[in-house]
């Protein structure tokens, strides 16, 4: 058994004084047989901790049904082999840019306060995933050092009386190592994030002498800890791929060490928001629904694959002029470059009988979350009377993506911006509707998925709303026969396609599909996540432990526009053109 405490200002394990050199890594956005080598770079690059979130949807998916649950235990475990003791932020709220910041679909109430309704949800998760944590407390043999209260909370809200709740809840399910907050360094988030008794640390990443003084002056009997030292950033669709100067991330990293503070390199490994995880964000000065790309590089110094970067020997060289530390292991093989036929397509309406939930009508259209559906696609059908000349066609709180099909013939595709198109009567319309993230901070959270309002005709509610259900994780599309697959290549979007790739020895490899317009792909059955023309995203990461000996099936979901009926396996990424962070 161990102690981990603050005293005098300044951190103690088992006694001796400590400096806390941590690194972010997300268990849930890297395959877990690729932990251990990640954690051992995480180790070689001088780290002493690793810090990981802890997603609350992920593992409750419904209420009351839980999963993996056990990767958490792991995680720690593996950390531990790898000679890390574990920082652990349970939430409930994350951000990470996680879909609705961590929080599920389907909780109700006034989020992220001291509303009963909320907490009921709240206490129940935590019963589960508390004594999980405390059983890896270093005090009782373990490696964990502290847990977070929240997440910046005070970039959000002052309920004081939530937090405490939760710090409350946190001891008596038997945490009883340091407990700590974390904000940005100014002073209305410092003072509405943060709980008397309990540790406040920052979250920044620039100027690290202003941050310090800033905790100073707000507490300065505590431990100064950067929580989040931004060391890169990450990227929405449509937008450039950011990243931030190695050299200048160093030299801060370097300040905010020589100034005696701990820090915690976010993100030390990035890893992939596979399948639908990837989260949004609401611009608050424009307005603007900006969701997030499958990639989660952050431009860290532990790249997507695993590879050391500029920046990893960079930091290196800083961090063991502290903390003396091994050589790292051999960055992971790749595949050599090659190109994959996709031989054989399904279009998508037809194979919704085989795929989705059974259709159900409404007397209006029922959102996602209505539906049982975190994230995919939904096919309302609604008639529109007639005769009647032309008019728009209203989807009023489209969120977040429609395709609109008017006697089966496809007219438009919508947009939260562009909601409308001129339809005439009599008409069956059909609106493929797809969600993208869920906004992970700021007022915007919470956001119903699918048509969230109504369907008009000029200013005529549609009514008796037919709506069928497509999820779009981790699903056995075509090995079992789910999807009619037939030889040749559909010539219309929305549509499946498959081409199998022999594989002799399994590795990493880096997925591209130049021509194609907008969808999904799996390998294996696992979904890989999102891809877009719009960029800047032009690969998708494909983790060798995804790939077996032999054949390996690859299927693409296009939404928008077919290209040439092939996919690429490349030996880099490529995340796009390049912006420095401001």
């Amino acid at each position: 058994m161990g102690s981990f405490t603050i005293e005098d200002g300044e951190f103690r394990l088992n006694g001796a004084k400590f400096r806390l050199l941590s690194g972010a890594m997300h268990y849930f956005r890297v395959h877990p047989d690729q932990w251990s080598h990640r954690l051992a770079m995480i180790r070689a690059m001088g780290l002493n901790t690793v810090e990981t979130y802890v997603p609350w949807n992920l593992h409750e998916s419904r209420p009351g049904r839980y999963r993996r649950l056990d990767e958490l235990d792991r995680f720690l475990e593996a950390a531990a082999r790898a000679d890390l003791h574990a920082v652990v932020r349970p939430g409930p709220y994350i951000c990470a840019e996680w879909d609705n910041g961590g929080l599920p679909s389907w909780v109700t109430g006034r989020l992220r306060t001291s509303d009963p309704a909320f907490l009921a949800y709240v206490d129940r998760w935590f019963e589960v995933i508390l004594p999980r944590i405390a059983a890896h407390q270093i005090t009782r043999g373990g490696n964990v050092l502290m847990v977070q209260v929240e997440n910046e909370y005070g970039s959000y809200g002052t309920d004081t009386a939530y937090l405490r709740h939760l710090a409350d809840t946190m001891r008596s399910a038997g945490i009883d190592v340091p407990l700590f907050t974390a904000d940005g360094p100014e002073d209305y988030t410092l003072t509405g994030g943060s709980l008397d008794g309990v540790l406040a640390t920052a979250t920044f990443g620039s100027d690290p002498s202003k941050a310090i003084s800033a905790l100073r002056r707000f507490r300065p009997d505590d431990p100064v800890v950067c929580m989040e030292l931004w060391v890169g950033w990450f990227d929405h669709w449509g937008r450039e791929h950011v990243v931030r100067d190695a050299a200048g991330a160093a030299a801060v990293l370097a300040d905010l060490l020589e100034a005696g503070a701990s820090v915690n390199i976010y993100m030390a490994h990035g890893g992939t928001n596979f399948g639908t995880w990837a989260g949004a964000n609401h611009d608050l000065e424009t307005g603007a629904y900006q969701p997030t790309v499958t990639s989660y590089d952050y431009d860290a110094p532990i790249s997507e694959s695993g590879a050391p970067t500029e920046k990893y020997w960079l930091f290196r060289d800083v961090l063991t002029r502290y903390n003396p530390a091994p050589e790292p292991p051999p960055a992971p093989p790749v595949l050599p470059a090659a190109t994959l036929p996709l031989t054989e397509s399904a279009a998508l309406l037809p194979a919704l009988a085989s795929l989705a939930q059974p259709p159900a009508v409404f007397p209006t259209p029922p959102a996602f979350e209505d539906l049982g559906l975190d994230h995919g696609l939904v096919l309302y059908r609604v008639e529109v009377p007639g005769p009647r000349g032309s008019y728009p066609l209203i989807v009023d709180g489209l969120h977040d993506r429609a395709h609109v099909h008017v006697d089966g013939v496809r007219v438009a595709a919508l947009d939260r911006e562009h909601p409308s198109v001129e339809v005439s009567g009599p008409a069956t319309v059909e609106l493929l509707v797809e969600s993208l993230g869920r906004v992970n901070y700021g007022p915007r959270m919470g956001e119903r998925k699918g048509i969230t309002g109504g369907i008009r005709h000029e200013r005529q509610y549609l009514h008796q709303v037919t709506a069928q259900a497509l999820p779009l994780g981790d699903l056995p599309l075509g090995g079992t026969g789910v999807i009619p697959f037939a030889p040749g290549t559909a010539t219309a979007a929305p549509a499946f396609f498959r081409g199998f790739v022999p594989v002799d020895d399994p590795a990493d490899t880096f997925l591209g599909l130049p021509g194609w317009g907008h969808g999904y792909v799996w390998v294996n059955g696992s979904c890989l996540g999102r891809y877009c023309s719009a960029g800047p995203q032009r690969t998708l990461y494909v983790p060798g432990p995804l790939l077996r000996t032999g054949d390996n099936e690859f299927v693409v979901l296009e939404l928008d526009e077919i290209g040439d009926p092939v996919v690429e396996l490349r030996p880099e990424p490529d995340l796009g053109a390049r912006r420095e962070a401001p």
